[in-house]
């Protein structure tokens, strides 16, 4: 669904156009007359002129999505840059089954800022703050000094086990490793068996622990690198995987068990949940390098709970 917002004098047409770039006038057409794109759910023209708040919908026959949860959060924006909340289990791009749901379509539509892009990403299954440029001209200024952009990236992830330890820093070089049963799980090199792991990449990361409960501990986790999989193996390679870790906890048993089959209702009690138990919490930026860095946080109603 999309609102027309102050469309002004715009046809369906032309509102639609700079939405759907990778679309030619030509196809767009095709789909308003076929009554794929609907206006405040009747048949409307291409040449109709749209007024500010109707709603206009699209109907894609035949493709069913995962379910998953839409209720992102704005945190904090300026001009150029949002913060926002991502839930977890929501892709924040298109994956083989989500085009429609997914973060970066949902503020497209539902927001002013059509052309919006990820000026980073979030693993589907992790929750938590992530940066969005609201165009492309601030995609294409702020992914060059990404770096500078993002000082400080805090998560928090909910373990099993109790760490021996307060305070952990782990530096070490990531690899995912030849002959793994899951191509896409990364370990911590092994420097006696380097043949093993192929392009190695130096990490490094600070772990803090908040809370520990019931045979279970909240982790601070302060990245220092950003790696593939980083906070989920080093934290499995310390011997406290994340909860609901489908790779990293139980010896990975419960992703190879849903390559076979969706996994059961007892089977997800087992695991501790649908999803993992990682998330981001707190960016420190400086959006404008004349001024001191200011800090956003995820609000406490939306934190994984101790």
């Amino acid at each position: 669904m999309l609102q027309s917002l102050d469309a002004g004098q715009q046809t369906l047409l032309q509102f639609l156009q700079p939405r759907y770039a990778r679309m030619d006038k030509a196809e767009l057409s095709h789909w308003i007359d076929s009554d794929q794109i609907r206006l405040n759910g009747v048949q409307a023209s291409a040449a109709t002129v749209l007024k500010p708040g109707q709603t206009i919908s699209i109907t894609l026959p035949g493709h069913p999505e995962d379910p998953v949860d839409t209720r992102w959060q704005l945190i904090w924006e300026n001009s150029e840059i949002m913060a926002v909340y991502k839930p977890p289990l929501l892709p924040v791009s298109r994956t083989t089954r989500n085009l429609y749901n997914t973060l970066i379509q949902l503020i497209r539509r539902q927001t002013p800022y059509y052309d919006a892009h990820l000026l980073h990403r979030l693993d589907t299954e992790t929750s938590g703050l992530i940066l969005i440029a609201k165009d492309k001209a601030a995609d294409k200024k702020w992914k060059k000094q990404l770096d500078t952009l993002i000082e400080q990236k805090i998560y928090h992830a909910r373990v099993y086990g109790c760490p021996a330890w307060q305070q952990q820093t782990l530096e070490c070089e990531l690899s995912e490793q030849s002959g793994s049963e899951i191509r896409s799980q990364m370990y911590v090199v092994d420097p006696a068996r380097p043949e093993q792991f192929s392009k190695p990449k130096q990490s490094k990361t600070a772990f803090r622990v908040l809370s520990q409960t019931q045979g279970r501990s909240l982790i601070e986790c302060q990245l220092f690198s950003g790696r593939k999989h980083q906070i989920r193996a080093q934290l499995a390679h310390l011997g406290h995987p994340i909860v609901g870790d489908k790779i990293y906890a139980h010896g990975g048993h419960y992703y190879l068990k849903r390559l076979e089959s969706p996994l059961t209702a007892e089977e997800l009690k087992q695991l501790g949940g649908d999803h993992h138990q990682l998330q981001a919490i707190r960016l420190q930026i400086r959006p404008d390098p004349d001024q001191p860095a200011l800090t956003v946080e995820l609000p406490v109603r939306l934190r994984l709970q101790p």
